[in-house]
This record gives C-alpha cells, sequence and structure tokens, in this order.
C-alpha cells in the first residue's frame, strides 16, 4: 500500500474535527484537499473510512478503529521525531578526532580547552597518529574525521582547507644564518639538514620546496619528532626547515628562527569520508576546529 503520512494525518484531522472544513483550517489546507487526500486514502485501503452527508462527515466502524490507533501511532512517531530532531541542538556526546603529531601538539589542545569550555557535554577524543595511519583511521571509520596536513591523496575524503601557514628556518644562534630577518632556499645549499622523516605529511612538501630551488642539501638526520629536531640543533648537528606552527608558543630559547623565501607554505585540512554525514555532535566539533585555526591564522 502507498499510504502517505499526510494522508492519514488529514485522515485524523478530519476524525477529530468530524469536518473537511474545519479540519482543513487546523492543517492549513483547502477543503478540496482535504477531501482528496481521505478519498486516497480509502482508495489504497479498499475500505470505505467516511460516511459523507451535506451536513456531516461521520465515521465508518472502520474508520473509528483506524483513528483510534493513529492517534497512538502518530503520537509515538511525533515523539521519535522530536528525539532525533533534539539531537541536532543537544552538545552532548563522544567525538573522535585524528590528528598528526605537530598538530596534536600545537593546535588541538586549543581545541580540547574550547569544547571543554563551550560544550561542556561534548568529549573530544584525539588519536594522536602520524599522517598515514591517521589518514587511514579517518578512511576506515574509526575516527569521526582527522585535522590533517595537506592530504595528498583525496579521493574518497572530503577536504576542507582551514589553514596555511609557512615553512620557516631553524638553526643554532652562531650559525651564519641566525642574524638574517629571513633566509632564501637557496641559502640551505650544502648544509646538514635535520628534517622530519616521510611520516611526516610536511616531509613531501619540503623535499618539492628544495627540488623547486634547485637545493643539493646533506641530509644530516630524518626524525619522527619536532621537539627531537631541536634537541639535535642545539647539539649543533645541523640546521632545519619546520612548519611555523610546530615552534612552541613561548617561541625558541636557545635556537633562531627566520621566514624562507619565496614562501612555500603547507596547508591544513579537515577530512573525512566523502558521501558521509557528520553527526551532530561531530558537526560541532569540526566547525570548533575550523574556528580555532581561523583564529590563528588571522593572527599571523
Amino acid at each position: 500500500m502507498n499510504v502517505s503520512l499526510r494522508q492519514l494525518r488529514v485522515f485524523q484531522a478530519v476524525a477529530a474535527q468530524g469536518s473537511f472544513t474545519r479540519a482543513g483550517e487546523q492543517i492549513g489546507l483547502s477543503q478540496p484537499a482535504v477531501s482528496r487526500c481521505v478519498t486516497e486514502l480509502e482508495q489504497q485501503l479498499d475500505l470505505k473510512l467516511l460516511d459523507r452527508t451535506t451536513r456531516e462527515v461521520v465515521l465508518t466502524e472502520v474508520g473509528r478503529g483506524l483513528a483510534v490507533g493513529l492517534e497512538r501511532v502518530l503520537e509515538d512517531l511525533d515523539a521519535v521525531l522530536q528525539d532525533v530532531r533534539g539531537q541536532a541542538t543537544q552538545r552532548q556526546g563522544r567525538v573522535r578526532v585524528a590528528s598528526s603529531p605537530t598538530l596534536s601538539a600545537n593546535l588541538l589542545p586549543e581545541c580540547i580547552a574550547r569544547c571543554r569550555h563551550e560544550h561542556p557535554g561534548l568529549e573530544l577524543l584525539l588519536l594522536d597518529r602520524i599522517q598515514h595511519d591517521a589518514l587511514a583511521s579517518v578512511l576506515s571509520g574509526e575516527v569521526d574525521f582527522g585535522v590533517l596536513i595537506d592530504p595528498e591523496r583525496r579521493d574518497g575524503l572530503h577536504v576542507e582547507d582551514i589553514l596555511s601557514e609557512p615553512f620557516c628556518l631553524v638553526c643554532p644562534p652562531a650559525h651564519r644564518l641566525a642574524r638574517r630577518r629571513h633566509a632564501k632556499w637557496a641559502d640551505l645549499a650544502g648544509e646538514p639538514l635535520v628534517l622530519l622523516d616521510h611520516a611526516s605529511g610536511s616531509r613531501r612538501l619540503i623535499d618539492n620546496a628544495l627540488q623547486q630551488h634547485g637545493v643539493q642539501a646533506v641530509l644530516a638526520q630524518e626524525v619522527g619528532h619536532v621537539t627531537t629536531i631541536f634537541r639535535m640543533l642545539e647539539a649543533g648537528l645541523g640546521i632545519s626547515v619546520v612548519p611555523l606552527l610546530a615552534l612552541p608558543p613561548r617561541g625558541l630559547q636557545s635556537l633562531a628562527m627566520c621566514p624562507l623565501l619565496p614562501r612555500v607554505d603547507r596547508s591544513i585540512a579537515l577530512v573525512r569520508r566523502a558521501n558521509r554525514t557528520l553527526s551532530p555532535v561531530a558537526e560541532v566539533a569540526w566547525r570548533l576546529v575550523r574556528s580555532v585555526a581561523g583564529a590563528r591564522g588571522g593572527a599571523r
């Protein structure tokens, strides 16, 4: 049977009002439209639900039985719909977010803190993983979404760039480039470089920039964490290229930093599976991370 919810609600209104006209006024339909809905319902059920006269509308025995049953069913349906609709306005639940290490350390803490303050019922759980594994957790559905560095692969993903930041040079204070207001990529030629390894989303971008500017540098060390880079530079093992967001909030105490020109940026993006709608609470978390990143970008 092709019975619509609209037909059932119109019939319920007629049964309650005992009149097509009054039912139409109640639900905002014309009298002919009400009559047509009831007639279509009777045709679908192959039953007479109403006896019509010029003066009144009377329920048949079958019509009375349907009206009584509908009242309970439609009340239950309304309760379910109200509950589902309420999820859009509630700010309670758990959202799992995957993030690469530099973002986990320097962007996500502020997001989690703001989430606790602005949405106490929303718990933001961070999975701190290397870029490849963070992306895999998004694709598998293990997390609601990810905060990643310019994913090279975008098929099967919905990607929204939220922040763009430059790479900069970090070196010991006694290095020849330490006192410059800015350095050129060409200045890195022949220098020993301590870089993030290829598990980082930034390494591909750094290698591309070095190649683009024709820089032949010596790879001294490859490491997994920016903190390790800083300790190695303090030990005099070379210089490095790192994204601006990877620098400590209070700055570098024992190292020098300057911008690299021409400016080369990396993009930070919110990433989720394509054609998958976020839950209401995950949508709240998505917008919050976007807002925090936007404020960071505006402050630069």
